[in-house]
């Protein structure tokens, strides 16, 4: 039984200083735009909390990402979300928490399910599917505010809405995002084996 709580304290740990990572990078994030829209700086510490930590983990450092997206478009820190909340408040806190939560979630399903053949391509992989489905998802629910997306965005830039979305809005964000975790997926694949063996270590220990 004290060994079970010693393993969980230190999940915990790790599970609280990635939150902590995610709150600070996001809330960084929010004023470097790309686009019209902020980059999402959180899904490398979100990729790493699947990875070390399974779906669960990577779940809720999405919800924590989705939140701060939400707070911050409510507040009006984030002027374009704002725009959305104010003219389509359920489908903004859909697009919010939904598109981060299941980035999250798939990320450290690809990585569980691909982590027996290889991990370096399993890590590859959860950091490749994060932003696609971040942006995915974006995507998705932005078509279900066309109206809204036409009149203050793409009209008066002389866009269709699927340009904007697509190209104008979530565009340049996708490339650097998934550049990003590219990148920096050795670090991710390298961290995990160091967490891994550190914890491997301790519990032989205890």
């Amino acid at each position: 039984m004290i060994k079970n709580k010693k393993i969980n304290t230190f999940k915990m740990t790790e599970l609280a200083i990635l939150t902590a990572i995610v709150l600070v990078l996001q809330l960084s994030g929010t004023a470097i735009k790309l686009g019209g829209t902020s980059i999402s700086l959180v899904l490398i510490p979100i990729v790493l909390g699947a990875v070390l930590l399974g779906p669960s983990a990577g779940a809720w450092l999405g919800f924590v990402f989705g939140t701060v997206t939400f707070i911050a478009g409510v507040t009006g820190l984030d002027s374009f979300t704002q725009i959305l909340f104010i003219n389509h408040p359920f489908i903004t806190a859909l697009i919010c928490f939904g598109k981060a939560i299941f980035a999250g979630l798939a990320a450290g399903f690809i990585y569980r399910a691909l982590v027996k053949f290889n991990p370096y391509i399993a890590a590859i992989a959860a950091a490749a599917v994060a932003p696609i489905v971040n942006t995915g998802l974006f995507i998705l629910g932005g078509l279900t505010m066309t109206g809204t997306l036409a009149t203050n965005f793409a009209e008066p830039a002389g866009q269709s809405v699927i340009y904007f979305l697509i190209i104008g809005c979530a565009g340049l964000n996708f490339i650097f995002e998934l550049l990003l975790n590219l990148i920096l997926s050795p670090v991710i694949y390298r961290v995990s084996l160091i967490v891994k063996k550190s914890a491997h270590k301790n519990q032989t220990n205890l």
